[in-house]
C-alpha cells in the first residue's frame, strides 16, 4: 500500500556531508584529520508500512564537486585526481535495507540502527553499511550516519603529494542529515 509508506526527504536545512582521511603532513609531528564536506545533497529515503526499505524509491546524491577542506590545494586535488568530479560529479547512495530500528519508526526520543546498500564512486558500486543515530524531531528525524571504507574498495587512488608524508588507507564518510517526512507524496 503506497499509502501507507513513510516517504523522508532532506530538510533545506540541516544536512553535511563529509569525508575523513588520516594524514601526516611532512611539516606537523602529528596526524591530522583531512576534512572535506558539502551540502549539496538530495534525495529521499522511502520505508514501507512494514518498515522495510523501498529501494527503487529510496536514493541519495551528493555533488562532490562541491566538496570543501581548509586547503584549496587539497580541493582541487581531491577534484582533479582522486574523484575526477568533472567526469563523474555525483557519489550516490542507494539503500537497500534497514537493520535494527524500530517499526513503525518512533515519533519521539533517539534510536540507532544500521542502514545496507549500495555507494556509486566514479562508476564503482560497492555495498556499504551505514551507523545510524537518529532522534525524532519536528515531525521528522536528525542525527548523524558514518561508514568507513578504504581507497581501495572504490578503486581510487591513495593520493601522493609532496607536502604529506603519509595516508591512511581509510576513508570515513559522515553524513549528518534532517529528514522530514513528505506528506503531499509524488
Amino acid at each position: 500500500d503506497a499509502l501507507a509508506r513513510v516517504r523522508l526527504v532532506i530538510a533545506p536545512e540541516g544536512n553535511v556531508a563529509r569525508y575523513r582521511v588520516r594524514e601526516q603532513l611532512a611539516r606537523f609531528d602529528f596526524p591530522n584529520d583531512a576534512v572535506g564536506e558539502t551540502s549539496s545533497i538530495s534525495g529521499a529515503l522511502v520505508l514501507d508500512e512494514d518498515g522495510s526499505v523501498v529501494a527503487a524509491e529510496s536514493r541519495f546524491e551528493v555533488d562532490l564537486r562541491t566538496l570543501k577542506s581548509d586547503s584549496d590545494r587539497r580541493d582541487n586535488y581531491i577534484r582533479r585526481r582522486t574523484l575526477q568530479t568533472e567526469q563523474y560529479p555525483m557519489a550516490v547512495f542507494v539503500p537497500t535495507a534497514i537493520r535494527g530500528a524500530p517499526s513503525p519508526l518512533p515519533t519521539a526520543g533517539e534510536f540507532s540502527f544500521e542502514l545496507d546498500g549500495e555507494l556509486t564512486i566514479r562508476e564503482v558500486t560497492r555495498p556499504v553499511t551505514w551507523q545510524v543515530t537518529a532522534r525524532a524531531i519536528d515531525g521528522g528525524y536528525a542525527g548523524t550516519a558514518t561508514t568507513e571504507f578504504t581507497f581501495g574498495t572504490f578503486e581510487l587512488e591513495i593520493p601522493r603529494v609532496a607536502s604529506v608524508l603519509s595516508i591512511r588507507d581509510n576513508i570515513r564518510l559522515e553524513y549528518d542529515f534532517r529528514l522530514v517526512r513528505d506528506v503531499a507524496g509524488d
